[in-house]
């Protein structure tokens, strides 16, 4: 039966996240490989060799194709022995990543480059992370990990629609006119661009047609829709938010309390990757929508975790701050995202399809983010916590913020390394189609002027 994934369906969902997520209230770290000083230090050991070698790369800076090329097989020579000694991966998880998920990245960059210019090499990888999501998700669905153009276009979105949105340099009007407008393009209105933001999501929203006529394939743009529905609760809620704490001098969370904050948390990061995995096989069993809703939950909080810091200065609620804003310690949240996780990832492993390979290197992904996230708001956690928590990290916490620091201010050699490996090689597109950009009226606000809201290269 063809699921139609309406508001109220979505609610359901969320309700069903929610319970799953207060079940994850357990006073201990779940079971996982564990690190003694001497095995961090050896992690770290190899980590700082590679990026010494990374580093040695990017101040070449290769001025011609040829020593493009070469500088791009050197970096992709050195990162089996990184990746094996340094983050603890398996030769065939070695192999997943070089074979299939880096590739993908570098064809969506090209494509992007030559689609749009002014696009950040942030911009750029925040949209590698969702195309890599949705790749994972095409193998665990039974489907060959393939960069399409829905996918491509899907993940390229986020710059253009999510970013703007979150914009805090434009107005509460204009957020919501284009909003409108961009929710009136996904149900098919054919609506002439009035510039050439709207021409490049216009553009985007094509090729996910192109692929998946809508008479065939309605429930691809009920669940765009539906995360487009999640992405406009949000910015309402934060604008009532802001409306509220400006009433309340002193106040950074306003009038959401926290089962509030939990459901818009859900609705936004459940529908994210309900859409991948519907863009990656339209047609889903209940266990496999599950699945991808709440794998999309794991990450939007693993994300608000990441973002703490930004959020406490941008004055955005999540569950995070809102338990800084209490005095509360990030503990307790972080042991049930923990422990959220791993029942994310043993759910996962239910799954028939997907190599354990692929399931292993998801799950250690989703613990690593939330482990070096914890690296990052220590300050925001009990030492005795910490303490319990650290050795289950490759590396120690004080090395991972030392190194978070050095990368911050050695970004221009990363941008000229990332510049390098995307136009090594020859141009492989595949069954992706000719990135032109549209012709549209002048810009009033380019995808070039939002802040950069994804990891730095590196």
């Amino acid at each position: 039966m063809e699921q139609h994934y309406s508001a109220a369906w979505v609610e359901e969902q969320v309700a069903q996240t929610i319970d799953a997520w207060k079940a994850c209230v357990l006073p201990f770290v779940p079971p996982s490989v564990r690190y003694t000083r001497s095995e961090q230090r050896k992690h770290e050991k190899a980590y700082d060799a590679g990026l010494r070698a990374v580093q040695r790369e990017a101040r070449r800076a290769p001025r011609n194709a040829a020593e493009r090329l070469q500088a791009r097989q050197r970096i992709v020579a050195l990162f089996p022995r990184f990746a094996s000694v340094a983050l603890g991966l398996q030769e065939e998880e070695v192999d997943l990543i070089t074979t299939h998920f880096l590739p993908v990245g570098t064809q969506l960059a090209r494509w992007a480059r030559a689609f749009d210019a002014t696009l950040s090499n942030a911009d750029t990888i925040q949209a590698c992370r969702n195309a890599w999501s949705c790749c994972g998700m095409q193998a665990l669905l039974g489907q060959p990990m393939e960069l399409t153009p829905s996918i491509l276009a899907y993940s390229l979105l986020y710059p253009y629609s999510d970013n703007f949105l979150d914009h805090p340099g434009l107005s509460g009007a204009d957020k919501l006119h284009f909003s409108e407008r961009f929710r009136q393009r996904l149900c098919g209105e054919r609506l002439a661009a009035v510039d050439s933001h709207e021409a490049s999501v216009w553009a985007l929203v094509q090729l996910i047609e192109d692929q998946y006529p809508r008479p065939r394939f309605p429930q691809v743009f009920d669940s765009l829709l539906a995360i487009h529905r999640a992405q406009e609760r949000s910015m309402a809620q934060l604008n009532k938010r802001q409306r509220t704490s400006d009433r309340q001098e002193g106040s950074c969370e306003g009038a959401l309390d926290d089962s509030e904050l939990l459901r818009i948390s859900c609705a936004k990061g459940g529908t994210s990757v309900l859409a991948d995995a519907c863009l990656a096989q339209p047609w889903l069993t209940a266990e496999e929508i599950r699945f991808s809703f709440d794998w999309g939950v794991l990450l939007q909080l693993g994300d608000d975790l990441q973002d703490v810091h930004e959020d406490l200065r941008r004055g955005s609620a999540t569950l995070f701050t809102r338990a800084i804003a209490q005095g509360k310690p990030l503990d307790g949240l972080v042991l049930q995202l923990l422990n959220f996780s791993r029942q994310i990832a043993d759910r996962m492993d239910r799954m028939p399809n997907g190599t354990p390979t692929l399931k292993s290197l998801l799950r250690m992904s989703w613990r690593s983010l939330i482990l070096m996230a914890v690296a990052d708001v220590h300050c925001f956690c009990s030492p005795a916590f910490l303490a319990e928590v650290e050795p289950c990290c490759a590396f120690r916490f004080s090395f991972l913020r030392a190194r978070n620091g050095e990368h911050a201010g050695r970004q221009a050699l990363y941008e000229t390394l990332f510049d390098a490996f995307l136009e090594a090689g020859t141009e492989q597109r595949g069954g992706l189609p000719l990135p032109t950009r549209p012709c549209s009226p002048p810009d009033v606000c380019s995808v070039a002027e939002l802040p950069a809201l994804s990891n730095s290269f590196a």
